[in-house]
């Protein structure tokens, strides 16, 4: 099961305890993925269609426990090939379904269904917590997030502008940055951050979910850190030892061209000394000096020695530049 369906599956069995929640989580649902059918005799019928198991079981015990509606409901399986299976929660009685839609506000005074199922009054999702049930709602019907474990992605896809301009402001006052994409014929609501994912989880009050992508983001934060501290780590041996080879090249040069004779005694010495120990650090090289010489000494005395290196090969045209 992808880590999108466990958050489903845990989003399935949260039930809100005001009856304002749970009309303002069915009207997600049926605004993201339901249909109205209307008779020759203007009587209406619900159906919201999913390949999500856990969508269809929220969406059938939400009507039970709000509306009471129970034999009415009808849940077909059909199949898309082998592996693709849809699911069809029907409201066929008409009575009931036009309490359903005047209950989440998807039909006016005048009996008039909003165009592509919008709200027409925004009275279902004034509240705080009938928010955090819309956005659940929403996500259970038309979102997903990505595999945590390889990129960080969440989604709503929208079917309209005005939904998706209606569902990022609740988004929004959560102090969540979500932004709008279009993508083919849907508008996308996404958020991209991985904390802001973890919030975004948190808004929607799924807990478990909360804390697999919270793990998943500190052992990936973890690597990331451990990976840099290395590639660090490797990127100052490489130059170490760039450096060093360099030195003793330099040294070389002076011994065999001029030798040490010529030079002062502090850097003759230290010239001795990086011949002797190529691999040694700048402090090992100073607490080996008599006396003891700190870091910045060290790399004085052999810039220097690397000025008289240069000066020498500038005066021999045989030379290597």
């Amino acid at each position: 099961m992808s880590f999108s369906s466990r958050v489903k599956e845990e989003l399935s069995y949260k039930t809100g305890s005001a009856r304002h929640c749970q009309i303002a989580e069915i009207a997600a649902i049926i605004s993201m993925c339901g249909r109205i059918q209307i008779s020759e005799n203007d009587h209406y019928c619900i159906k919201i269609h999913t390949e999500n198991l856990a969508v269809s079981r929220k969406y059938f015990t939400l009507l039970q426990k709000t509306f009471n509606i129970g034999n009415d409901v009808s849940i077909r399986q059909g199949m898309k090939g082998r592996r693709s299976r849809m699911y069809t929660v029907g409201i066929r009685r008409h009575s009931d379904a036009l309490r359903v839609l005047q209950a989440t506000k998807l039909i006016d005074r005048d009996g008039q269904i909003g165009e592509e199922l919008a709200l027409e009054q925004n009275v279902v999702i004034q509240q705080s917590c009938c928010k955090r049930a819309f956005i659940r709602g929403a996500f259970l019907a038309a979102g997903s997030i990505s595999d945590p474990e390889r990129f960080y992605h969440f989604e709503i896809a929208c079917v309209t502008e005005a939904k998706a301009v209606q569902l990022q402001s609740l988004i929004l006052s959560f102090g969540l940055d979500a932004r709008i994409v279009r993508r083919k014929k849907y508008y996308v609501v996404y958020i991209k951050e991985g904390s802001q994912i973890v919030d975004i989880l948190n808004v929607m009050e799924a807990p478990l979910s909360l804390m697999e992508l919270e793990n998943i983001r500190i052992v990936k934060e973890m690597r990331g850190n451990v990976n840099r501290k290395v590639n660090c780590e490797t990127a100052n041996i490489n130059k170490t030892v760039l450096a060093s080879v360099k030195q003793v090249e330099d040294i070389t040069y002076i011994r065999d061209t001029v030798g040490f004779g010529r030079l002062p005694e502090n850097l003759q010495q230290m010239a001795e000394l990086r011949l002797a120990r190529p691999d040694a650090t700048l402090k090992e090289l100073g607490e080996a000096l008599e006396p003891p010489v700190g870091k910045s000494g060290v790399n004085h005395r052999l810039r220097k020695l690397g000025e008289i290196a240069d000066r020498l090969r500038q005066q021999d045209p045989g030379s290597e530049a």
